[in-house]
């Protein structure tokens, strides 16, 4: 199959339910806050919703390396806990350059006739299937409860905290998870989920809010690999309703955000 093929690819729609089950892990394994989000889901919770169609998109591409480069959300209502919504999505563009082929998909979840949410993720995906064996960037496996040692501002996952995550948000890339995959997909091996460094930023941005629709949009840039067990540091900046969020250590920023606060 070329990869161009996929424009225009329809997946859904299908039913997703803001299972209860589900949004309290995210919160727990995000570190958000269990009595806010009672009745409502946070918003990071929307990578579910994304995740309800994008497997569909991903498996096809199953034996090249995928990388989730951009992602954004918008929030038209708040996500009610127990809420059976229908996504579908749509490859809205591919286009190909030095090899590398840039893939566009747009998803909607709808409560009936209502709107709920909208996202836009931009996969960069290799336009042959990936080699394997390591790569000479490769690290030892970190132990699985490992988180390093985050100190006040700081955020980090372990590879436990990942398998979470994957479970709460259906987002079962195995580069996030095995070792093996991420070492064959080119990474020094797990690497943390990119909506789960966008949860913590909403985290962050929605944090002295009291809105069940905090956040209005959001644009995420993945911009470096970041590792399980290694702390890095989440600031924020701004003004207003419009906020900048870094996370970055000393040597490498790993992800950008763009946020804009609900009016409500």
């Amino acid at each position: 199959m070329s990869l161009s093929d996929l424009e225009g690819r329809v997946y859904g729609p299908v039913p997703w339910r803001v299972a209860v089950d589900a949004v309290t892990d995210f919160i727990e394994v995000t570190g958000d806050d269990l009595l806010r989000w009672s009745e409502i889901a946070p918003p990071g919770f929307a990578a579910a919703g994304l995740f309800a169609v994008a497997p569909e998109l991903l498996e096809e591409m199953f034996d090249r390396s995928i990388i989730h480069g951009e992602q954004t959300f918008a929030w038209d209502l708040p996500l009610q806990v127990g809420a059976l919504l229908r996504v579908h999505g749509i490859v809205t563009r591919v286009r190909e350059r030095g090899g590398v082929h840039f893939i566009t998909l747009e998803v909607e979840a709808a409560d009936g006739d209502q709107r709920v949410l909208t996202g836009r993720s931009l996969f960069l995906v290799s336009g042959e299937a990936i080699p394997g064996g390591p790569t000479e960037f490769e690290r030892p496996e970190p132990p699985h409860s490992y988180r390093g040692e985050p100190e006040e501002g700081q955020v980090s996952a372990s590879r436990a905290e990942l398998v979470r995550y994957a479970s709460a948000t259906r987002d079962w890339n195995p580069v996030h998870w095995d070792h093996v995959a991420g070492v064959t997909g080119g990474f020094p091996g797990v690497v943390v989920h990119g909506l789960l460094q966008a949860a913590w930023a909403l985290r962050a941005a929605g944090a002295g809010t009291v809105s069940t629709r905090p956040i209005a949009t959001a644009k995420f840039r993945f911009r470096n690999p970041f590792l399980p067990g290694r702390p890095a540091d989440l600031s924020l900046g701004g003004q207003g309703n419009q906020l900048d969020v870094v996370l970055s250590d000393a040597a490498t920023e790993y992800m950008t955000a763009t946020i804009s606060l609900s009016d409500e």
